[in-house]
């Protein structure tokens, strides 16, 4: 199968028992140790490294529990554990004073870079399994499924197709983890994204970012709770649903996007709709970064078209770093720029406004 070119498509893990705590020491400091901080947070470490910190969300708070009618286990049946979190942060790097919060499985590629640009990361264990079990009927709902997204981020009732309470939305183990990690590793400054009365995360000091159906998650929350920024790999999906058109609590120029155009998600419009329904064509065109070098004419979406030999599959995990992910010759990953970009690019500066594609179908019902 011949791969489109941007040109023709737009016109213009390891288990724990319960608490570990893993330090990552290196001789040198990473080569990104200069990235801008924070006023408001700096590190006191007497022996700066990275941290690498796991723990099981059932070990942190015993209000957790399991809700096996939507696949929201504590452990397999094999008791193996299913609620592990991981953190980590690089007290050798100036900090942003940015929280990144990981809706997906753990990848400590990512999370190493993230870390390298001065950012703080967690991985937190949440509904995100209900997708084949609830919202079945034909034709869905329009807001069905954004509508559970929004119960399993925040723990409120806001779908009649499932309970998730407050100790197992997405928010509040959060916030428990977060609480966690400041007695566990105060190194780390994890305190300072704590609210004043520790009731609640500073949510904008949060980036949220996922990939695929985390992706989707992260950016129907944003859509309620105002956040930092919103960085979706492979998404937003949800293309018989609503939501994307919604008010958004976080300003559209907040969120950033980046697909391969061979995903399949991409192919059927699914993104480019949601992409343009959240209001991202205001802020620039769709700009392929195998092309453009960054920072992509300062624009909220971006694609790539590399060579993953016609595997729909491979596209779809091929723009995060991993096994899929694109690689030069000599082994190095080809989008190291864009996924600094996606994460630290100054939300207040954009591209140029462009019209609404004619090419990608919004009304997919």
């Amino acid at each position: 199968m011949q791969e489109p070119t941007l040109a023709a498509r737009f016109s213009a893990a390891t288990f724990i028992p319960l608490i570990s705590l893993m330090v990552i020491l290196a001789l040198e400091s990473p080569a990104s140790a200069q990235s801008p901080s924070s006023p408001g947070l700096a590190f006191a470490d007497p022996q700066p490294r990275q941290y690498q910190l796991e723990a099981r969300a059932s070990a942190i708070d015993s209000r957790v529990q399991s809700h096996p009618e939507i696949n929201f286990l504590l452990q397999s049946d094999k008791g193996v554990p299913m609620d592990v979190q991981h953190a980590s942060v690089d007290t050798r790097v100036a900090p942003r004073g940015k929280l990144v919060i990981w809706l997906m499985g753990h990848n400590g590629q990512l999370f190493d870079r993230l870390n390298s640009y001065g950012l703080h990361a967690i991985q937190v264990h949440y509904a995100n399994r209900w997708f084949s079990i609830c919202c079945q009927e034909n034709p869905v709902g329009e807001h069905c499924r954004g509508n559970i997204r929004l119960e399993a981020a925040t723990g409120e009732d806001f779908s009649d197709e499932v309970e998730i309470p407050k100790p197992d939305g997405m928010m509040e183990r959060a916030l428990q983890f977060v609480k966690w990690l400041a007695a566990e590793n105060p190194q780390g400054g994890w305190e300072f994204f704590l609210s004043p009365d520790g009731n609640s995360l500073r949510w904008e000091d949060v980036i949220v970012s996922g990939s695929s159906h985390g992706s989707t998650t992260a950016a129907r929350f944003a859509k309620h709770q105002k956040v930092s920024r919103v960085v979706a790999f492979c998404g937003p999906r949800d293309q018989h649903q609503a939501w994307q058109a919604l008010p958004s609590a976080t300003p559209p120029n907040r969120y950033f996007g980046f697909s391969h155009v061979l995903d399949g998600g991409w192919t059927a419009d699914h993104y480019c709709r949601s992409w343009e329904l959240i209001g991202l064509h205001a802020f620039g065109p769709i700009v392929n970064v195998d092309d453009q070098a960054a920072p992509f004419g300062k624009t909220r979406r971006l694609v790539t078209d590399f060579d993953v030999g016609g595997d729909a599959r491979r596209a779809h995990s091929s723009v995060v770093p991993g096994r899929s992910a694109s690689k030069n010759a000599a082994g190095q990953y080809d989008h190291e720029s864009v996924w600094k970009y996606l994460f630290t690019q100054p939300v207040e500066i954009t591209g140029p406004p462009v019209p609404m594609d004619s090419d990608c179908e919004k009304n997919q019902r």
